[in-house]
């Protein structure tokens, strides 16, 4: 597995675990980041998408799909943006920044391995 592979690999683990605790125990994991306890099933809605990309994730980076990789760099790196608006406009709490750092984080980590494993960027 390449390096950008592992990269991916560990994001894709992260999103296992992460969707595993919001599907199996969602009040709890809610509860550690100080974020009010739900009844709602859209909690566990995301815990299932969250899930689903984990395997796209996890698959990609078995199969070294470069590919995959370049666009995961971007669609990850976007998610900051869309997180610090929602906690700007006051429809979420501060705290999802934290999330959003740890995907741009694990872009960056990805896209650095994929410019070094190819430098001419072709």
């Amino acid at each position: 597995m390449s390096n950008s592979g592992k990269s991916v690999f560990v994001f894709g683990i992260y999103l296992v675990v992460l969707g595993l605790g919001f599907l199996i125990c969602p009040n709890f994991i809610l509860n550690i980041f100080g974020i009010p306890e739900t009844a709602e099933p859209w909690i566990r809605v995301m815990a299932m998408l969250l899930l689903f990309l984990a395997y796209y994730d996890v698959q990609a980076a078995r199969s070294n799909f470069i590919d995959f990789f370049k666009w995961s760099v971007s669609a990850r790196s976007s998610v900051i943006v869309f997180f610090l608006i929602f906690v700007l406009l006051d429809i979420a709490p501060p705290i999802l920044i934290l999330f959003g750092v740890i995907d741009l984080i694990a872009a960056l980590w990805t896209a650095f391995e994929l410019r070094r494993e190819n430098p001419s960027g072709t």
